[in-house]
């Protein structure tokens, strides 16, 4: 129990109830016991990203597709989808950003481009009565359509692919025996245009048809003059809504602390990436993802699948030192930081004596606090280490010399730069074990939103939790804390407010 020596006599007082009342022989501004080093909640230690178990996943995930001899041409490309959460396979899609304006193309970095910004990869094979060719079975597949067979309409499969939001790379092949694309579909050509977000190969030519859609004596599908063409340039793709880029591309993926899990993703969606990330549960010792990591997985020398990497902390460049391991390949990553509107979310610009001394204010340059009539201290910033949940400072309720029971209130200096309308997430850490179980009883805390009281929570003795609220905002929106009621003080420490 922290600083139990401290509140050992505490243990035999009554809560105190106005400033005339006796103040306890020692408050968080007075404290009785000498000062201890450090010994924040937040542990960071033994939190690296897995790197086995992303790697051993790989090798088991399977993301290959292309056109199927049944579906219908112009399809709309399917949602982004998760193949592998924490490495168990799975399939499930990523749910729209309800608060998204980013633009919905989501793709491996590409832009709109003219006919002549395409490359040939390979040519197509196969001219002969019984010579046979392949269509790609690869990953990021998105969608076909026909083109008229009467000649070999590589530009129009090219235009086709600059209308798919996230296309790339086509493949253009004859598929022969197929009555639909024959007979039943209103093309009624055979000449297939097949997309996708991610560039492939002639070493991913393994689909040679075979399907027998006819009984027999009917002959089987089959594959000729597939060719493949590449975007020869490839851009940025949009930063999503309430992120900023950190890094990328590069070639390492990040290896960092404060690791929360991972999501392979049939694409590379950024977006999808980022949704995966606000909608994850809280890590209980570092809380909220703040920080993600996308990356394109090839094995010997083929894509395979599209790494998203969770953290509460936010990594960079430098720890972007996994570069693979054997056939596997890092690509393409990119690191993103989720953004906050509090400036200073530990209370760590103020710092006004060193540690193990400690100090405290009622404002700085991103707080303000504020005590009722009659109070002193009701609320303030307290620089000691260990009061924090991180670092070495933290908000505290409750007057911090014990001298009345009022409740202060703590604020940022300024109102939020949020956009109305939209959601938004509230998110901290508070304690309430100052005083030990009996005097942190009557502990509490009112989230308040624009004046008004979001929930009020009442953890008694409590030492540090995580806590978050969703608020919708009108425009300048001000968040406060409001509480405290000496001796049952409340510390309040990494606030954070995203866009949810």
């Amino acid at each position: 129990m922290k600083r139990f020596s401290r509140f050992l006599t505490l243990a035999v007082l009554t809560a105190v109830a106005t400033a005339a009342t006796t103040a306890p022989v020692f408050s968080p501004n007075t404290p009785t016991a000498p000062a201890t080093p450090a010994n924040n909640t937040l542990t960071v230690n033994g939190t690296e990203t897995d790197v086995d178990t992303i790697a051993s996943t790989i090798q088991i995930v399977d993301q290959k597709t292309g056109a199927t001899t049944d579906a219908p041409p112009n399809q709309p490309p399917p949602p982004t989808t998760v193949t592998a959460v924490d490495g168990e396979l799975t399939n499930s899609t990523v749910p729209e950003l309800a608060n998204s304006t980013t633009p919905t193309k989501r793709s491996l970095d590409l832009s709109k481009r003219l006919l002549d910004g395409y490359e040939v990869v390979f040519d197509g094979t196969g001219f002969g009565p019984t010579d046979r060719d392949a269509s790609i079975e690869g990953t990021a597949y998105l969608t076909y359509t026909v083109v008229s067979n009467l000649t070999y309409s590589v530009d129009d499969c090219l235009r086709f692919c600059d209308r798919v939001d996230g296309c790339v790379f086509a493949n253009l092949y004859y598929e022969y025996n197929n009555a639909l694309l024959d007979w039943v579909f209103s093309e009624k050509s055979n000449l297939k245009c097949a997309v996708y977000a991610d560039v492939h190969t002639a070493a991913e030519k393994t689909n040679f048809g075979g399907q027998q859609l006819k009984p027999p004596p009917e002959p089987l599908v089959y594959i000729q003059n597939s060719s493949g063409y590449a975007a020869k340039t490839l851009v940025d793709p949009p930063v999503p809504d309430g992120y900023e880029l950190v890094f990328g591309p590069t070639n390492g993926a990040n290896n960092a602390p404060g690791y929360m899990g991972f999501a392979f993703l049939d694409k590379y969606d950024v977006e999808a990436c980022t949704q995966l990330c606000n909608t994850r549960g809280p890590d209980g010792n570092g809380g909220a993802c703040q920080y993600v990591n996308i990356w394109r997985a090839v094995v010997n020398g083929v894509p395979t699948t599209y790494t998203c990497s969770f953290y509460y902390l936010v990594a960079d460049e430098s720890t972007a030192v996994n570069f693979g391991q054997g056939d596997l390949k890092v690509t393409y990553s990119r690191g993103y930081k989720r953004k906050s509107l509090i400036q200073d979310s530990g209370f760590e610009s103020f710092a006004a004596c060193p540690v193990p001394d400690i100090c405290w204010t009622e404002s700085d340059q991103f707080w303000v606090a504020t005590s009722p009539s009659g109070g002193s201290f009701d609320a303030e910033i307290i620089h000691d280490a260990t009061d924090a949940h991180s670092g070495s400072s933290a908000g505290l309720l409750g007057s911090g010399f014990g001298s009345d029971a009022l409740a202060g209130t703590l604020k940022p200096t300024n109102t939020l730069d949020t956009v109305p309308g939209k959601t938004y997430l509230i998110t901290f850490f508070h304690s309430s074990s100052f005083s030990g179980p009996d005097l942190e009883a009557d502990a509490f805390v009112d989230v308040m939103w624009n004046g008004q009281i979001v929930e009020t929570i009442r953890p008694g003795f409590s030492n540090w939790k995580y806590f978050e609220f969703r608020v919708v905002a009108v425009g300048n929106d001000e968040l406060a804390f409001h509480g405290g009621k000496a001796p049952a003080w409340s510390f309040i420490d990494d606030v954070y407010v995203f866009l949810a």
